[in-house]
């Protein structure tokens, strides 16, 4: 695929993720009964900061969401949507889950191809794509005052890791665009959704520290 197609459908994708995951953010910010700044603010932080950490670090600057007005109009309208109508958002509680999960996926396979693009090798890009995935929403839950939901046993920053080595390992088998992505996609999601329905968790330490 040619370059400037690659780009194209990287940053498109990029930006359904930013949505969906701004969803999120702003509905944490309702949730805790703060106000429409405290709504834009973590659907913003949650929607880009993955994707900010991963341009500073491969050093893709200035990053995509301070050089392109969409990565910021996006978390905004995403932001506004869910003050509005958070009662109606609020309820559909399993539909934010998978939008959760869909953003995860999405972001995974993007920032590893990104990173890719920018020359890493096949782990650093996994990892980079995981923390593309994961970056936004740690940002979020620690501004929002709460334990990150990836340090309280949920199974998210594993499966974002496993799509995002998939997407960069068959990359570079020099398989299509398409396939590439739907391949890292669908294990992410598929592993995120398995591990929802089946109650899937990280081991925790059993009993107290101190003796």
């Amino acid at each position: 695929m040619p370059p400037t197609e690659l780009a194209t459908t990287l940053v498109v994708l990029d930006l359904v993720g930013i949505f969906v995951f701004a969803v999120t953010g702003a509905l944490v910010a309702v949730r805790k009964n703060l106000d429409l700044f405290a709504a834009l603010v973590l659907g913003g932080v949650t929607g880009l900061g993955g994707g900010f950490v991963r341009d500073v670090l491969i050093g893709a600057t200035p990053p995509a969401a301070l050089a392109d007005w969409r990565y910021l109009m996006v978390p905004v309208a995403a932001g506004l949507l869910t003050f509005a109508f958070h009662p109606v958002i609020g309820r559909l509680e399993r539909v934010v889950t998978l939008f959760d999960a869909f953003g995860l996926a999405l972001f995974c396979v993007t920032g590893a191809l990104k990173a890719v693009d920018y020359g890493l090798g096949p782990l650093p890009a996994a990892l980079l794509g995981m923390v593309t995935g994961i970056g936004g929403g740690i940002l979020r839950d620690v501004l929002a005052g709460r334990v990150p939901v990836i340090f309280e046993g949920a199974l998210y920053a594993t499966p974002a890791l496993t799509g995002a080595l998939v997407a960069v390992l068959l990359d570079r088998a020099d398989l299509p665009l398409g396939v590439v992505a739907a391949a890292g996609f669908s294990t992410c999601l598929g592993f995120r959704l398995l591990a929802l329905v089946r109650g899937w968790r990280a081991p925790l330490p059993k009993g107290p520290a101190n003796v």
